[in-house]
């Protein structure tokens, strides 16, 4: 932020965005507050408020007393409610969208597509009486039947991340509520408008008061979540290090935890790949959301005898990107923050110290927008040794390294080494390539010439290794199982004629 901006910012009262408790916008009585920024401006547009221990309490509160009568619901009931917020979500889609863009960034192409994908997750939820249906076996034994049920757990936790501000509380609350269960949401203080709203359409849905709640905050409110004894279950998206806090802290609570965790994905490219198709999903797949995904590619892994030609059409696509606000037709928007930004930034200084080869440098990019914005453009580095941070950490932006290896097989060993198993993929024109590639590869979602493989609604998100801690996965089979729990009850009726006393011990 400039100085005349900081200025403006210090004298300059902000629109306070509320918490959603209750089915009402509550005004915080905590004290504590975060800016709000447009990145692209560079500067500060609304506060938000900062839920202490007590604020987050009341909101379990409201939800448990909600919960208990939202489970006596009847299916029919809940099923209308979920297609009714549906149909209010694809309706209302551009304000959605452009909400994001105001606070996150990214252009509102990108925002549109969060929404869609999340609009998946919802129309699952729509079908929810299938997927939460018990079985039943008659006569196990003479005149004894076997069944089970799923029932809601009560009170869910979800803490969502600034990077997708709608998709995932859309991928995990639709699935909670329909299965019955109150859920108190936690979004990302960067970017939280979104997620009140989203509230607002589940109320004009039907929805019951108290079932959903939008609780803003920080690390308190988080750890207030983690520990309340009143809480079942906590579904987070995040870093690695705080989904490993995440899980570690609300399972030693005793609860149920689903923590999808970092990533840093690799795209093999074998010598037989069509490299212009190659190119064009490396460029979509790093620079989408200026790389502020966990499903983001940031490793190019290319065998050698074609590394010169790719590198040299990803660089000229590149060129064609044009980086700025998100209202005016960009391709990429700014990052989240100054402070990532310049975090990011500053890992082109360690690639160039690595004996790494900066081939686009992306903080030289030309903006259409505020010179004040969060800016960092298209970034292309060759030459990258695995032993750089380049290589090892998440960097979460536009940073495309390239990796060099001989062969299939030490593209493979290196992808194997890494900590993260969340996303991969493998561009070639060999089948039997790849069909060993998707049976050996250590990650969770493998893209056959599909550079971000995300599943989809139906299916369920999640990787191995350390992109994930806790007992499930996102939406799909594996999210009704985790918001739901298995009862199992054998029961017999006896005839009424049937009578006696014997005190042996049952033979079957």
């Amino acid at each position: 932020m400039s100085q005349a901006a900081h200025e403006q910012a210090s004298t300059t009262t902000f629109e306070p965005i509320p918490h959603w408790i209750g089915g009402e916008r509550r005004i915080a009585t905590g004290g504590r507050t975060a800016p709000v920024f447009n990145p692209a401006l560079g500067r500060q547009i609304r506060e938000v408020p900062l839920a202490t221990a007590d604020e987050l309490g009341e909101a379990v509160a409201i939800a448990k007393a909600a919960a208990a009568e939202w489970r006596e619901t009847s299916v029919a009931r809940r099923q209308q409610v979920m297609f009714a917020f549906r149909e209010l979500v694809a309706a209302r889609r551009q304000q959605i969208a452009e909400t994001i863009t105001t606070e996150h960034g990214k252009v509102v192409s990108d925002a549109l597509g969060e929404v869609a994908r999340g609009l998946e997750v919802v129309e699952l939820a729509t079908a929810f009486p299938l997927l939460t249906k018990g079985e039943y076996t008659e006569n196990v034994s003479t005149g004894v039947d076997v069944y089970s049920l799923r029932q809601p757990l009560g009170v869910v936790g979800i803490i969502s991340p600034f990077n997708f501000p709608a998709m995932v509380p859309l991928w995990f609350a639709p699935i909670a509520i329909a299965a019955g269960n109150a859920v108190v949401l936690k979004p990302s203080e960067k970017d939280p408008s979104a997620a009140v709203l989203i509230a607002e359409l589940y109320q004009e849905a039907g929805l019951p008061d108290g079932v959903l709640n939008v609780v803003h905050g920080d690390k308190e409110a988080v750890d207030a979540l983690l520990t309340h004894p009143d809480v079942a279950a906590i579904s987070f998206v995040g870093s690695t290090p705080i989904a490993q806090h995440v899980y570690e802290t609300a399972s030693r609570e005793g609860k149920r935890v689903q923590a999808l965790g970092g990533a840093k994905n690799h795209m093999l490219v074998l010598p037989d790949a069509d490299l212009d198709v190659t190119a064009d999903a490396a460029v979509n797949a790093g620079f989408g959301s200026a790389g502020e995904r966990c499903m983001a590619i940031s490793v190019v892994v290319v065998v050698e005898s074609v590394a010169d030609e790719l590198v040299a059409r990803i660089r000229d696509r590149i060129a064609g990107i044009r980086t700025g606000d998100g209202t005016r037709g960009c391709d990429m928007g700014p990052l989240i923050t100054q402070v990532h930004r310049d975090k990011v930034a500053g890992y082109l200084d360690v690639a160039v110290a690595d004996g790494a080869t900066l081939v686009t440098d992306g903080r030289e990019v030309e903006v259409d927008g505020e010179a004040d914005g969060f800016w960092l453009g298209p970034t292309l580095v060759d030459h990258v040794d695995p032993s750089s941070a380049v290589y090892r950490d998440e960097i979460f932006g536009p940073v495309l390294s390239v990796v060099r290896v001989a062969s299939y097989e030490e593209g493979m060993a290196l992808i194997a080494a890494n900590p993260y198993g969340n996303g991969t993929a493998i561009f070639t024109n060999d089948g039997g390539a790849a069909r060993r590639f998707q049976h050996e590869v250590e990650v969770g979602m493998v893209g056959v010439n599909v550079p971000i493989p995300v599943p989809v609604g139906y299916f369920s998100f999640g990787g191995w290794k350390s992109s994930i801690f806790g007992q499930g996965k996102a939406y799909g089979p594996h999210g009704y199982q985790f918001f739901t729990r298995e009862k199992v009850v054998t029961s017999r009726w006896l005839d009424p004629s049937h009578g006696g006393l014997n005190l042996g011990f049952p033979q079957n």
